[in-house]
């Protein structure tokens, strides 16, 4: 939480400097407070795709952040600027959280950063990273990728992924809803590994799976199987599998099982049922069942997630205390 640093220097991308401005520069304190506060931080008056950007700060003020944004970077064939990429390692290793989106994994690349790190950027551009910094484990499968205090993600939408896994390690899931509820976009998407925040809702409505997701997930206290969804939307099993590999890019039943998840980490989070009362909401039968999907899904038990995530407010997720660095499941 605290102060997040945004990046900017010439040739960098207005998408993801807008999408990380909106995640954590608008005024949320009364859904959290207290919320973010924003800065950019930057060389001088820079030009950011077609635009103009005159930043708050200069980038040695990178260091006094306590999160540090890098947006994408345009043109992967160059290198970043020497001056930008000595801030971020300074920032870094004065205890900053760095994210990089998009193709901002070139400029963390460059710091160090991620050397002996799994790493993502964005696919068209994966194997320029991974065959440019040998030391950093490209994978270019996943969304994004969170290795505590070093985070990167794939590109464009992949950059909102990441943001809003940010703001849910700092102040937990109904925080994150309500901000994705803000900004139309779908408050979960996998980062592709088990970390905290993992249920794929696709961002359409035009898919003939639209009106089941609501229906399913209103029961999720019920025993529901892959027939009985399909026999909701009318359709054979097989089908149906067909239709959640192309809309979601799951199975029905791992899709079951995150929306279960993402049930009990509300509940854990801004409730005081017992374990045992979660996983009979949330359709896991037993707290043995609860706990192995739940650790083996999001990394931690769930009491150590709720001692993690506990609303000080309820209904609000706000964590008791939370330093990047302490070993966020990646």
């Amino acid at each position: 939480m605290g102060t997040v640093a945004v990046a900017v220097t010439d040739g960098m991308l207005h998408f993801e400097l807008s999408v990380a401005y909106e995640v954590f520069g608008s005024d949320l304190s009364h859904v959290a407070d207290p919320w973010y506060r924003v800065v950019t931080c930057g060389p001088g008056v820079v030009r950011v795709g077609r635009f103009r950007v005159e930043p708050d700060r200069g980038l040695d003020q990178l260091s006094r952040a306590d999160t540090v944004i890098v947006p994408a970077w345009a043109d992967v064939d160059e290198d970043p600027p020497a001056d930008l990429v000595d801030a971020v390692r300074a920032a870094h290793e004065a205890g900053a959280r760095v994210a990089a989106l998009c193709t901002g994994a070139f400029v963390l690349a460059a710091a160090g950063l991620l050397d002996g790190r799994r790493a993502t950027t964005h696919w068209a551009h994966a194997q320029v990273l991974a065959m440019r910094y040998p030391r950093v484990e490209v994978d270019p499968d996943v969304l994004y990728v969170d290795n505590g205090s070093v985070l990167t993600s794939a590109g464009k939408a992949a950059a909102m992924d990441l943001c809003l896994h940010l703001v849910r390690l700092d102040h937990g899931s109904a925080v994150a809803n309500t901000v994705a509820r803000r900004l139309v976009v779908p408050p979960h998407r996998p980062g592709g590994q088990a970390q905290f925040v993992s249920s794929p809702v696709p961002a359409q409505e035009n898919h003939p799976l639209a009106e089941l997701f609501p229906w399913a997930i209103e029961r999720l206290d019920h025993p529901l199987t892959v027939e009985d969804l399909a026999r909701q939307v009318t359709m054979s099993s097989r089908n149906l599998g067909r239709q959640f590999r192309s809309v979601t890019g799951t199975t029905p039943l791992q899709w079951l099982l995150t929306q279960r998840i993402r049930r009990a980490q509300e509940l854990l989070e801004t409730t005081d049922d017992s374990v045992d009362a979660i996983a009979e909401a949330t359709g896991m039968g037993t707290a043995t069942t609860l706990r192995r999907h739940f650790n083996r899904t999001v990394g931690v038990p769930p009491d150590t997630y709720r001692r993690t995530f506990r609303s000080s407010r309820p209904g609000l997720g706000l964590p008791t205390a939370r330093r990047p660095a302490a070993g966020v499941p990646g």
